[in-house]
C-alpha cells in the first residue's frame, strides 16, 4: 500500500428511493493493495452501496472519486470501463456451461475467417484453467468441465480469477464466503489474499467477522444505511466488532440476561 490516491472513495454520498433514505452520508476509501471489509447484517445497507459502486444505482448526493478525480456511472458498464467488477454471491457462473465457456462469456475467443469464425475452445479452455490456477487452485485442471461440477469454493475462485484476468483494478467481493464449509472458504480467503497481493483493491463485503478478520486492513460497519465505525486492523477485537454490527444491542441484553439469572450463562439447548 502507498500514500497516492485511494483507487475508490465515497464521499459523504447518500441514496434515497423517493422519500426512503437508504444510505446516509458514508465516506469511505480503499487503496491499491489494500482488502476493505464491509460488516453489517441483513439490511444494513450493503447491498445498496455495492449497487452504487457499481454503477446499477446513482447516489442521491454526494461523489465517487477514482484515483483522485471525480466519476459519474450512468449504468453498470461504465463502472466495469473503469475496472470496477463485482462477484456476486454464487459467482455469476453459469452451472451447465463448460469452465472455458463461461470464463470467456461475452468476450468470446474465436478462430477462423469471416462468417467462418467459431469458439477457440481450446485456447479458452487453457487461459481459463491458467488463470485459475495462477491463484492456487490446482484441482481445476480441465476447461471442459461443468460449472455445475464444481464446488461453491471452486466457482467463486473462478469468478474472482475471471475478473483479475480481465484487469479488474477493485474488487467487490459480495458474501463470497456465506454459505461455504470451512475448507472451500479457506480457498476463497486465500484468493482474496493473492488478489491484494496482485495490489488489486478488494471491498470484501460479509456478515462473518472471523471471515473479515483473517483478510481485511481496514474495516466498516454499516447499520441501517449509516457508517457505525470505520477502523483499521488491529483496532478492535472481534468482540468488539460484533457488538458493533448488533448495534451495541448483542451485548447489553447477554449483560441484562446474566443479571437476571445471578450471573449464569443462557441455555441455549430447547
Amino acid at each position: 500500500m502507498t500514500d497516492t490516491h485511494p483507487v475508490l472513495e465515497l464521499r459523504n454520498v447518500n441514496k434515497s428511493f423517493g422519500p426512503i433514505d437508504v444510505l446516509h452520508d458514508i465516506s469511505l476509501k480503499v487503496k491499491a493493495g489494500e482488502v476493505l471489509c464491509l460488516l453489517g447484517d441483513n439490511g444494513a445497507g450493503k447491498s445498496t452501496l455495492i449497487k452504487t459502486l457499481a454503477g446499477v444505482h446513482k447516489p442521491t448526493t454526494g461523489e465517487i472519486w477514482m484515483d483522485g478525480g471525480r466519476v459519474s456511472f450512468d449504468r453498470p458498464k461504465d463502472a466495469a470501463d473503469r475496472g470496477i467488477a463485482t462477484v456476486h454471491q454464487f459467482g455469476g457462473t453459469f452451472p451447465l456451461m463448460t469452465i472455458g465457456r463461461s470464463f470467456f462469456v461475452g468476450v468470446e475467443p474465436t478462430k477462423g475467417w469471416g462468417p467462418f469464425k467459431i469458439f477457440d475452445r481450446k485456447k479458452a479452455n487453457a487461459v481459463a484453467v491458467k488463470a485459475v490456477q495462477s491463484f492456487g487452485i490446482t484441482r481445476i485442471d480441465d476447461g471442459d468441465r461443468l460449472i455445475g461440477g464444481l464446488s461453491g469454493g471452486e466457482r467463486q475462485s473462478l469468478a474472482i480469477a475471471r475478473a483479475v484476468h480481465f484487469g479488474a483494478r477493485v474488487l467487490i467481493l459480495d458474501e463470497p464466503t456465506a454459505a461455504l464449509g470451512v475448507k472451500q472458504a479457506s480457498h476463497v480467503l486465500r484468493i482474496v489474499l493473492e488478489a491484494k497481493k496482485r495490489g488489486i483493491a478488494v471491498i470484501f463485503i460479509t456478515h462473518q467477522v472471523t471471515h473479515a478478520m483473517a483478510v481485511g486492513d481496514h474495516f466498516a460497519v454499516l447499520i441501517r444505511g449509516a457508517l457505525a465505525a470505520n477502523f483499521m486492523r488491529g483496532e478492535k477485537s472481534r468482540e468488539e466488532i460484533t457488538d458493533l454490527m448488533a448495534g451495541g444491542e448483542a451485548l447489553a441484553d447477554l449483560d441484562a440476561y446474566m443479571e437476571s439469572h445471578d450471573g449464569h450463562a443462557p441455555d441455549l439447548v430447547s
